[in-house]
């Protein structure tokens, strides 16, 4: 027997879900199809939401050993209680998951846990995790939403006890003295900081020369400096070759990029964190034609529509940045696509955060691929050292940086190293998303003091007109 539908979406993450409840939304009879017994997919359950407890958790611990006797607090005798700390992250995980499940009864789509296949176009079969099977069919489209997975490294076994991926990273029951972190990405620094505040030496190996290839560089500069400053040690231009379990160590055979001897790091724990590939694998692509480019990602037309005809992508499987407010967007836009209401993306406005202390935002584009594209570009940098709530904060680290078309004033990218750089980019998101000008944001009132004023501050500077520098 085959249950009808007009849409059938195949996974409950950051993409499916909104997909799912914006379909229903819309008119349409919904089902969304998700292997976990809980919803959010990866963000919610491994990956954005547990990460982000356990750094707000950690930073209020390292708030209270290092900067409130400045404010004239005097705390004495900090201990941690890392398993109610965890538990904590581990409330909050599960309060969001289950408002999912709300949502998505709320809206009308119905839930099916089990695994997902295309039998042919247009019709699903679900292996239900209760051992039963389903067929399901879409009349108007099939969503495939089914993220990423952990990218491998080779010669390296994951076990999530000593040689972890996020996943374990965010369930040690007890501080390593010692945490390599094999990648300088969002999430090894992010982790990294984590387990640094908590009190393990962290040594991040890196193959590139510097901490995360994509960001602008001048800005992962004073980054890498600031992080440096909080005790983490970073080894660039170096890959492992291989890792392996020795008792309670792991012995991580590594060697320069460039050629040389091969130098063992012993650690308690190592943590990859290389980045992510897109999760295809047991969907029956090859039986529906749905065609994956060479890095098995699902390649998809303007309206996420793969190369089969009523068979659409969103989120990490398809190419673009690999975060959770993307897969919402694409989500959201598919769903209204296929409804006959399709407005468009921009890429390019799509903000990213590192929630490290300080933050690190960015929207647009950086510095060197302006000059790689040949635009002509103006810039205004802004510190937090001269911004007066910072200085009230105690919290003067950092920059803000703002790039715009020379001729026409554009804005073209903003970067922002700082304290709540991630809330701040938001206003020059709006901006650019109207196609503002460095002109716009300077003649924006700010209410003083307050950390946004930076904003306006860097406008200032690149208009030559700065007062405060």
């Amino acid at each position: 027997m085959t249950d009808e539908y007009d849409v059938v979406v195949i996974g409950a993450g950051t993409g499916g879900y909104p997909a799912a409840i914006r379909a229903a939304q819309l008119g349409m009879k919904v089902a969304c199809v998700e292997r976990r017994a809980t919803l959010g997919g990866t963000c919610l359950n491994v990956g954005c939401i547990p990460s982000k407890a356990l750094l707000q958790s950690t930073s209020l611990l390292s708030k209270t050993r290092s900067e409130l006797e400045e404010h004239g607090i005097d705390v004495s005798d900090v201990s941690v209680d890392l398993d109610r700390m965890l538990a904590r992250k581990a409330n909050v995980v599960e309060k969001l998951t289950k408002g999912v499940q709300y949502l998505l009864k709320k809206n009308g789509v119905e839930r099916f846990e089990g695994s997902a296949r295309f039998e042919a176009n247009g019709t699903v079969r679900v292996d239900l995790a209760d051992g039963g099977t389903q067929s399901l069919s879409a009349r108007r489209g099939t969503i495939i939403a089914t993220g990423s997975q952990v990218a491998a490294l080779p010669g390296v076994q994951i076990d999530e006890e000593r040689i972890l991926s996020s996943t374990g990273a965010l369930e040690m029951q007890e501080v390593p003295e010692h945490l390599v972190v094999v990648g300088a990405g969002y999430i090894g620094l992010e982790l990294g900081s984590v387990w640094r505040r908590l009190g393990a030496k962290v040594t991040v190996i890196e193959y590139a020369d510097g901490i995360v290839p994509s960001m602008d560089r001048e800005i992962a500069r004073e980054f890498e400096k600031l992080l440096r400053k909080q005790g983490l040690e970073f080894r660039f231009g170096t890959k492992v070759t291989s890792a392996e379990r020795a008792g309670k160590k792991v012995r991580i055979n590594c060697e320069a990029v460039k050629g040389g001897d091969v130098d063992i790091v012993t650690a308690d724990a190592l943590l990859v964190s290389i980045g992510r590939k897109a999760y295809t694998q047991g969907l029956g692509l090859d039986a529906v034609g749905v065609e994956l480019d060479e890095r098995g990602r699902i390649p998809v037309g303007p309206r996420f529509e793969t190369n089969i005809e009523n068979i659409f992508a969103v989120g990490d499987v398809i190419p673009g940045p690999m975060l959770a407010h993307k897969s919402t967007l694409d989500g959201v836009r598919c769903a209204e696509g296929i409804a006959g209401q399709y407005p468009g993306v921009d890429y390019n406005t799509v903000p990213s955060v590192i929630y490290t202390s300080p933050e690190v935002a960015s929207v647009g584009k950086t510095e060197e691929e302006l000059q790689a594209e040949n635009i002509a570009y103006k810039k205004g940098t802004f510190p937090f050292s001269a911004n007066s709530r910072a200085r009230c904060n105690g919290d003067t680290r950092g920059l803000t940086k703002i790039l715009a078309d020379a001729k026409t004033d554009r804005l073209l990218g903003i970067h922002i190293v700082g304290p709540e750089a991630g809330s701040i980019i938001h206003e020059t998101v709006v901006a650019m998303e109207f196609g503002g000008s460095s002109e716009d944001l300077a003649l924006t009132v700010h209410a003083h003091p307050t950390l946004p004023e930076s904003v306006k501050e860097a406008a200032l500077v690149l208009l030559g007109q700065g007062m405060h520098v």
